[in-house]
């Protein structure tokens, strides 16, 4: 969804770089992850679950949020995102 303006970032919270990094290559991930070693974004976001996805508007504002990971969300974070680019 990128043409329509989507933007996907992950958020690490681990303490060594060189260990996110690692596992981010090991992944395969395809997008940028960057590194919260301050915990700022997990305060801000109050990310008190690994992993959380969030999902925020154009504007800016959190309109969803999935605490863990079970088989199967990726459908439910497909038609959240295209409703959000409507």
């Amino acid at each position: 969804y990128r043409a329509a303006g989507f933007v996907l970032l992950g958020i690490n919270v681990d303490d060594n770089s060189q260990h996110a990094s690692e596992v981010a290559q090991k992944m395969g991930l395809r997008f940028p992850v960057l590194l919260d070693s301050d915990k700022a974004v997990s305060r801000l976001y109050d990310l008190s679950t690994m992993p959380t996805t969030v999902l925020i508007d154009r504007e800016g504002r959190v309109r969803h949020v999935h605490n863990g990971y079970l088989a199967g969300y990726e459908d439910l974070y497909d038609k959240e995102i295209r409703g959000l680019l409507k």
